[in-house]
């Protein structure tokens, strides 16, 4: 086992993950109703392949975290985790960057009018409700694991290891589950961007 990367402190600890995880939360849920107009010299959906690429790493790394640590090999699940943690954090100021600037799509909107007609419902067909499953359960489990994936990360590094381990098994699948959906949302709605 690992040595604590820093010092227990479960008061401040919540209180940073609670502030932290409210302020995602909070700039998350107002995005839709702002939308910086920009002329950028290009195109701000870059952000949105970024983000999906990210959660596409993501997702690799949770798997090698997961292959490391059945192996034992604490030190590179850490450096796996913490990685993967990074680029959490990274996806976070891309999201947020895409959303301001480009505002929201909608899925079947082929004519970009902001609309989903009845014709271009059609169009979509049964995609649209599994596209509206897959995007709602993504948003309610990035938004409410934020915190209790936080926590787990936090346990690990003060080396209380059956309890991170208690937690790592019930987060793990979320965190997954997030990751893998964030590229398929991502591939679902891209033609639908203007």
């Amino acid at each position: 086992m690992l040595a604590p990367s820093i010092q227990k402190n479960d008061k401040q600890a919540k209180l940073i993950i609670g502030i932290f995880s409210a302020v995602v939360f909070i700039a998350v849920s107002f995005l839709s109703k702002f939308t910086l107009e920009i002329e950028l010299p290009f195109d701000v959906h870059i952000f949105a392949l970024i983000n999906a690429l990210i959660n596409t790493a993501v997702a690799i790394l949770l798997i090698a975290g997961l292959v490391a640590i059945k192996k034992r090999n604490y030190q590179a699940h850490k450096n796996i985790m913490i990685l993967a943690m990074f680029l959490s954090v990274l996806f976070l100021v891309t999201y947020i960057a895409h959303h301001l600037l480009a505002g929201e799509a909608k899925f079947g909107d082929a004519n970009h009018d902001g609309i989903v007609s009845e014709a271009e419902g059609v169009l979509v067909g049964n995609t649209r409700p599994l596209y509206l499953i897959l995007l709602s359960t993504h948003i309610v489990l990035a938004a409410t694991s934020l915190p209790f994936i936080l926590f787990t990360a936090y346990r690990a590094l003060t080396a209380e290891f059956e309890d991170h381990k208690r937690k790592a098994k019930r987060m793990w699948p979320i965190w997954f589950y997030v990751a893998v959906t964030g590229p398929l949302v991502y591939l679902m709605i891209s033609p639908y961007y203007n």
